[in-house]
């Protein structure tokens, strides 16, 4: 192979290599742009806000548990003492 064509195949390996990613990024942006929808109000919303509304209560009342729990074994840990030295 000539030469003269490996600097020619770089250069021309870069600008497509750009050109791709230039589009690839045009159709990201217009992916994203799709996927935002503005939600209505109806039904819908208010069965999703219901929803979420029961996760808060649930994640409350484990919160509610493992802080019970740390405070058990705390004090289970308080009972034993400090470890017997070596």
């Amino acid at each position: 192979m000539d030469p003269v064509f490996i600097p020619i195949i770089a250069i021309g390996g870069f600008f497509a290599w750009m050109i791709a990613l230039t589009v690839s990024k045009a159709y990201a942006a217009r992916l994203a742009a799709q996927t935002r929808v503005v939600p209505q109000a109806g039904a819908g919303q208010e069965e999703v806000l219901a929803a979420v509304e029961e996760l808060r209560r649930e994640v409350a009342e484990l919160a509610e548990r493992v802080d019970f729990t740390e405070r058990l074994l705390a004090k289970s840990r308080a009972e034993e003492g400090p470890a017997p030295p070596r």
